[in-house]
């Protein structure tokens, strides 16, 4: 994704979010900025420095902001782009990984072999 392209993804998410405080949604759009543009990545990696990492942390823990003000933009959006979209929708919703990798396969249970 382009810089260009990002910066717009990242405004159309946090356009329908009302934090009550200016500074607040302004804190929010740089947070996610920084998250979108490193996917996976923890705060500290995104974040890039402490100052900006301990701001994040600051703003997910102020008492003004709430998860329904957080996710408020991001469910504006969804809706606007599923209404957009002619046709069939594929709407994947779960990004659980799992890992059994054991040094031991048989110690994960999902290698045993069954009686036939």
């Amino acid at each position: 994704m382009s810089k260009r392209s990002e910066e717009g993804w990242v405004q159309k998410e946090v356009e329908g979010c009302e934090f009550g405080d200016r500074r607040l949604g302004k804190r929010f759009e740089k947070l996610l900025a920084a998250l979108s543009g490193r996917i996976g990545s923890s705060f500290s990696v995104a974040c890039q420095d402490w100052a900006n990492t301990k701001a994040a942390y600051r703003f997910l823990a102020n008492e003004r902001v709430s998860e329904r003000e957080i996710l408020a933009g991001h469910f504006q959006a969804t809706r606007e782009r599923v209404a957009a979209t002619p046709g069939p929708l594929l709407v994947l919703h779960d990004t659980t990984e799992f890992s059994f990798k054991r040094q031991e396969q048989a110690a994960s249970g999902l290698l045993r072999k069954l009686p036939m």
